[in-house]
């Protein structure tokens, strides 16, 4: 359950970031694959989100845990 949450997270924080760096960075040409719309932007930081926030999470299984 714990892993959810902090993927959510994850994702939360990181579409979130996604657009304000669209909205105060952006890009004007329309060139750029990845700015150029806060749509791409949201969804790229969304998915650098979750790739940070599984850092956060333990991937350790039962038998790891008897061992230890």
């Amino acid at each position: 359950m714990r892993k959810w949450v902090v993927w959510s997270v994850g994702i939360v924080i990181g579409a979130l970031l996604g657009f304000v760096y669209w909205y105060y960075v952006g890009c004007l040409s329309g060139s750029c694959a990845i700015t150029s719309s806060p749509v791409n932007s949201t969804i790229y930081g969304g998915l650098l989100g979750i790739l940070t926030a599984s850092h956060f999470t333990s991937t350790r299984n039962e038998s790891d845990k008897k061992r230890k």
